[in-house]
């Protein structure tokens, strides 16, 4: 699947599933909150962003922009990016009920709108690196768009996760699949028979190279565990397997 299949499927698909998500996951995402993953580490108690009170700050992948309130909330000039439309509908929705606006973008991340040297973080809670196939394209995005020193963090489903079936339930604690197959999940809507979603895998070692191919160095690699009194179900997302094996990743990379 190419970066433009995979676009084209992905952004029409968050547009469909937006109103869902935000119904959903809006309460234990908070207005201005910042959670990392399913298992509910905050930004707050994470600290991947450093100090970012009068800092340029974008989010990935931005969504209804909780996350980057946050930031605004703490002293940062946040901006959001997004490729589903209404998305961003929500988040001008949230917008007006905060009283908090993060100007935001219909855009990709890897052909980010904005000029060299124009941030001082970059970041992304599970909004957009997992839904891009050239993910090589991506992060020198990032790299070009990043004031030296910068740092980028984000978070994805780990790695390891690939092996085993999207399940919350005790049948999603055995491998499936090789950790090692990059070949991309794709779904085909049944009326149409196109390509309607698409995500795409990378071993650890993946984003290590991928992040030193472009001058980067990673200063912290997260792996929450689940907390005993969370009972969240999300997606894949479980107790069940949350105490057993890691299902987020969350990396801090500076430039340079």
């Amino acid at each position: 699947m190419s970066e433009d299949e995979s676009r084209r499927a992905n952004g029409p698909d968050w547009d469909r599933y937006a109103d869902e998500y935000q119904a959903t996951h809006g309460d234990f995402l908070g207005n201005t909150g910042f959670v990392w993953g399913p298992e509910g580490l905050t930004e707050d108690q994470a600290g991947v962003l450093g100090d970012v009170a009068g800092r340029d700050v974008l989010e990935l992948g931005s969504g209804a922009g909780q996350c980057s309130r946050w930031v605004r909330v703490h002293g940062g000039r946040s901006f959001g990016l997004d490729l589903s439309m209404r998305q961003l509908q929500h988040s001008l929705r949230i917008d007006e009920e905060s009283e908090i606006a993060v100007p935001s973008v219909l855009a990709t991340a890897t052909a980010i709108p904005y000029a060299d040297a124009s941030f001082d973080v970059v970041f992304c809670s599970f909004g957009a690196l997992q839904f891009i196939a050239d993910i090589d394209l991506c992060v020198a995005e990032v790299a070009r768009v990043l004031r030296p020193g910068g740092r980028f963090a984000f978070s994805i489903t780990h790695p390891t996760r690939w092996s085993f079936p999207d399940d919350p339930s005790e049948a999603g604690l055995t491998a499936t699949s090789s950790y090692w197959d990059r070949t991309p999940y794709v779904e085909i809507d049944d009326d149409s028979g196109q390509v309607a979603y698409v995500e795409h895998h990378r071993t650890l070692g993946d984003w290590v190279t991928v992040l030193a191919g472009h001058g980067f160095r990673i200063v912290a690699l997260l792996e929450p565990e689940w907390p005993e009194e969370h009972d969240r179900v999300w997606g894949g997302w479980s107790r069940v397997r949350g105490r057993l094996t890691p299902g987020t990743a969350v990396f801090a990379a500076d430039l340079g």
